[in-house]
C-alpha cells in the first residue's frame, strides 16, 4: 500500500509523520523478542526507536537519535 492509501484508511496518522514520508516503519519479528530487537536498534545510536510492549512491536525511523 502507498503512504497516501495508509493515511486514508488509518485513524490517527499524522500527515507529517515520518511514516508518511517513507522514513519510518513499525516492525515485529517472530524469531526475536521485541525487547531484544529494541536493544539492538538502540545500540546503533541512529534514528528513532520506539518500544510498544503491549502491542509487541517497535518503531524505527531515520529522524534524530532518540528512544522512547
Amino acid at each position: 500500500a502507498t503512504n497516501m492509501k495508509l493515511r486514508q484508511t488509518s485513524n490517527g496518522v499524522a500527515k507529517k509523520s515520518l511514516h508518511m514520508q517513507g522514513r519510518a516503519i513499525d516492525i515485529r519479528l517472530t524469531d526475536i523478542r521485541t525487547d531484544k530487537l529494541r536493544s539492538i536498534a538502540c545500540s546503533l545510536k541512529q534514528g528513532g526507536v520506539g518500544f510498544y510492549p503491549k502491542s509487541d512491536f517497535i518503531h524505527l525511523d531515520t529522524g534524530r537519535t532518540r528512544a522512547w
